[in-house]
């Protein structure tokens, strides 16, 4: 039988804080998260203030909430890159890249959400607010529309609910998510197998977006396509959606998905 290996104690109680974060998904307030971990506060507080000088949590200045802080999301991403899908489909968005001159990027379902995790910027570059890391509007995006699409239903509706709740919603994506609206685009989102956004959330900015299917027929990840408006054609059936679903089937393909006719 082999023997149990020896762990540090302390680094595995002050662990409960970080998944206690994890697990909400949101900022919490020390008393709530000391009790999500398991303890009192007094005893979380010197724990958070270790994290906090390693960057694994941070405190707001105005709330004294406290999140998960830089370097806590650099690990995230870094493992979010190292997972198989990712790893495939790095050189398939970098190639497409190339062929179309626009920049292209990798979105996964985070905690918070679909968050993009690799970029492959376009040699003329757009001024939009996108990097690894961010997290994409499940309502007026078309990455966000690709995951509400192929989701399970009860999944994308509590991304989308979630959303909702966030007062800088506007009331123009508000309306869009009428059951009905919103129905609407995510059966037509899963009729093209592709999803855009025209002029939206940025005016001149569209986009496109594609999903790839693990091999049990899950979605893995979205290959997002964006660029000016005056050189990005995004109609449905244009050169340009055919090569994003392309390069997305292509990635499925890779890892193991067999579409079912």
């Amino acid at each position: 039988m082999s023997k149990a290996q020896r762990g540090i104690q302390s680094i595995e109680v002050g662990g409960a804080l970080l998944q206690a974060l994890v697990d909400a998904g949101a900022p919490l307030p020390l008393r709530d998260l000391a009790q999500r971990a398991g303890m009192t506060s007094a005893k979380a507080h010197p724990y958070l203030v270790s994290f906090g000088k390693l960057k694994l949590i941070e405190q707001d200045a105005i709330t004294g909430h406290y999140a998960l802080g830089s370097f806590a999301l650099q690990l995230g991403l870094v493992s979010l890159q190292l997972l198989s899908p990712v790893r495939i489909a790095i050189p398939a968005i970098t190639e497409l890249g190339n062929a179309i001159g626009h920049t292209v990027a990798i979105a996964v379902l985070g905690s918070n959400g679909p968050t993009i995790v690799y970029i492959h910027e376009s040699p003329r570059p757009i001024h939009v607010n996108m990097r690894a890391g961010t997290v994409m509007s499940t309502i007026n995006t078309a990455t966000g529309r690709i995951f509400s699409a192929y989701l399970p239903p009860r999944i994308a509706q509590h991304y989308v609910a979630r959303e909702l709740k966030d007062a800088a919603v506007t009331a123009q994506a508000a309306a869009r998510t009428s059951k009905a609206a919103f129905d609407a685009i995510v059966a037509e989102v899963r009729e093209r197998g592709i999803a855009r956004a025209v002029g939206e959330p940025l005016p001149g900015i569209n986009a496109l977006s594609a999903p790839a299917f693990d091999a049990s027929g899950a979605i893995a990840l979205a290959v997002t396509t964006l660029g000016p408006a005056g050189s990005f054609d995004a109609a449905w059936d244009g050169p340009l959606a055919r090569k994003v679903r392309e390069c997305a089937d292509a990635i499925s393909a890779r890892l193991g998905y067999k579409a079912t006719s």
